[in-house]
């Protein structure tokens, strides 16, 4: 699979399904479970659904893209929890303080969004075939194997 293909279905996994932590917690507390999307938008300019899909398709491909080049491929999991913890504190604290928007959405959902879009992007860039960097920097044989 080629680093493109593989970039791209990783970013659609994790940019969908790391919502959910806080689609579950606006659906519980009675809020707008598109309330992150919407403050997304303010990315663009000012917050609205529309611009906030586009935001979180553009920064789900730059953060995946990011992730292809350094995350190891040894133990996903727990580097794509590093990752999300990383990624959270750069989006939530010291991107989205400055944009009330999304300094007004619950941080604990948001977190536990970004911990899971971390997990699902590691997971899923690792799941098939290694990565090109792990490609070059493997040795292949030659010829016959020897045995003896």
């Amino acid at each position: 699979m080629s680093r493109r293909s593989r970039i791209l279905r990783a970013a659609a996994l994790a940019g969908v399904l790391s919502g959910a932590p806080s689609t579950v917690h606006a659906l519980a507390t009675g809020e707008s479970p598109l309330a992150a999307s919407r403050a997304a938008g303010a990315l663009t300019g000012r917050p609205g659904l529309v611009r906030g899909a586009f935001a979180h398709t553009v920064v789900s491909l730059w953060w995946v893209a990011a992730l292809d080049r350094v995350l190891p491929r040894r133990q996903p999991i727990a580097w794509g929890l590093a990752a999300g913890g990383a990624i959270a504190a750069l989006d939530l604290w010291l991107v989205g303080r400055r944009i009330p928007a999304i300094r007004a959405l619950p941080v604990a959902p948001q977190v536990a969004d970004h911990l899971a879009f971390g997990v699902l992007a590691a997971v899923s860039l690792r799941a098939r075939g290694r990565s090109t960097s792990d490609q070059l920097s493997t040795p292949r044989r030659s010829g016959p194997a020897r045995s003896g």
